[in-house]
């Protein structure tokens, strides 16, 4: 399958959806993740940064670029369903070469953040490097804008409405103001065109489907499955230490 037909295929999982169904994209971390998710019927795979880096053995954020895209490599070669990568800001790579990078991973879409170092980018000058990634991508990747607005503690909706109007126009398939309150989704599905990515917190809070009910396209867990699998493996380790 070329890049091109990867992307299509799973641009088309966000697109004709009713709101009791929305697409739900669990985060593998690894390779064996990968293929349990895959198994278990999920249509697409989209990795989490932070999983990624705890299972490197790094902080978030810390992750260098050679180590995220080997393990996003790993993972979508496991799979034969869509991946994809939670690649952070980008590591200040330029757009060429984050898009070319993204594809010898056998990435079909990607995460980019507007915040670095916990500082909200300029939102029109972000915009503009979206616009390049989109130019150099052409169709053969699918761009997820996250917004972190509400994660810098921007309570308002509206400034992640208007860098989700920025965003769209510059190109992204998708934006995701992770970490909005429910309360205010529908607001954000009111004034934001085209799919939503909304973050979910396994076994916390409404379910995929009541998310999907109040605004969101999609659904990912960021590291929240990870984090399950490790509290899994410290409580066996504390029965056999017993």
């Amino acid at each position: 399958m070329s890049s091109a037909d990867g992307a299509a295929r799973f641009r088309a999982l966000h697109h004709g959806r009713t709101p009791e169904d929305p697409l739900v994209l669990p985060g593998p971390w690894d390779a064996a993740s990968a293929r349990v998710f895959a198994a278990a019927g999920f249509p697409a795979l989209a990795t989490p940064s932070a999983g990624v880096a705890a299972s490197l053995g790094y902080a978030d954020g810390a992750t260098p670029a050679d180590e995220m895209f080997a393990a996003v490599a790993r993972i979508a070669r496991a799979v034969d369903v869509p991946v994809s990568a939670d690649v952070e800001d980008g590591y200040g790579l330029a757009p060429e070469e984050l898009v070319e990078r993204l594809l010898d991973a056998g990435a079909v879409g990607c995460n980019l953040e507007d915040s670095a170092d916990g500082v909200l980018k300029d939102p029109a000058e972000h915009a503009e490097w979206l616009a390049a990634v989109r130019e150099a991508a052409g169709d053969r990747l699918f761009l997820n804008a996250r917004i972190d607005t509400f994660l810098r503690g921007v309570d308002d909706p509206g400034a992640a409405v208007g860098r989700a109007a920025a965003y769209v126009a510059a190109g992204a398939d998708c934006v995701y103001p992770i970490a909005a309150p429910v309360a205010v989704l529908p607001l954000l599905r009111a004034g934001i065109q085209g799919p939503v990515n909304v973050l979910a917190r396994p076994g916390e809070g409404p379910s995929p489907a009541e998310l999907g009910g109040l605004g969101a396209t999609r659904i990912t867990f960021g590291p929240g499955l990870q984090r399950a699998a490790e509290r899994a493996v410290r409580e066996q380790a504390a029965a056999l230490s017993t």
